[in-house]
């Protein structure tokens, strides 16, 4: 496998309470246990190691086609999970408004004719117009398409006769952080439950 790839490969990253938060790429989580800012979770043994004792522990394993990190002093199997020492993760709920969460929330999808053209032919529409008093927020905004956006205007929906199909509420961050099925290791298996992986989205 290529170091490249490897490199940025996922890591389920775990806040000081064994919880998952989110994923790091393997780059990351070793820069991160280097600082002393987590430790890397051995998924078999769920024993905590930092560099030098994963570095022992990699010897051990053939594991990753045989692959390991090198430097000069340390070779070390990717790690597959690590638990942050410090900083707890964010509560459920507190998923910050940004354009690219909300692509996530409403999957690439026009909240109008439920097209999906691509991330360049959608656009961010305010249910209640901006010019109107409406905010920018999780409640008053969804994607439309490029048409669907021309077509409504500076109209609420029921003005211009067109239909949500889903009202727009704030998410959670564990749905945001649902991974594709390729990513996935089995080794997270027992950090996550099928409900984390399969929930829908908030409708």
């Amino acid at each position: 496998m290529h170091a490249a790839k490897v490199l940025d490969s996922p890591v389920l990253t775990l806040n000081r309470n064994w919880q998952p938060i989110r994923t790091s790429t393997v780059k990351e989580a070793i820069g991160l246990v280097a600082k002393g800012s987590a430790f890397v979770i051995d998924p078999v043994t769920y024993e905590r190691h930092d560099l030098v004792s994963w570095n022992d522990v990699s010897k051990a394993k053939e594991k990753f086609d045989g692959f390991v990190i090198r430097s000069s002093k340390l070779s070390l199997v990717p790690p597959e999970v690590i638990v942050l020492t410090e900083y707890n993760g964010r509560s459920e709920g507190s998923v910050v408004f940004t354009r690219r969460n909300m692509f996530k929330r409403d999957r690439y999808t026009c909240q109008y004719c439920g097209s999906q053209p691509g991330p360049d032919q959608l656009t961010i529409d305010h249910v209640m117009p901006k010019s109107r008093g409406g905010a920018s927020s999780w409640t008053n905004c969804v994607l439309a398409c490029v048409e669907c956006n021309k077509r409504k205007s500076n109209r609420t929906p029921d003005e211009a006769d067109m239909k949500l199909r889903k009202v727009p509420r704030k998410p959670s961050w564990k749905m945001l952080a649902r991974i594709s099925p390729h990513q996935r290791r089995e080794s997270w298996d027992a950090f996550l439950s099928r409900a984390y992986w399969e929930a829908e989205l908030e409708s």
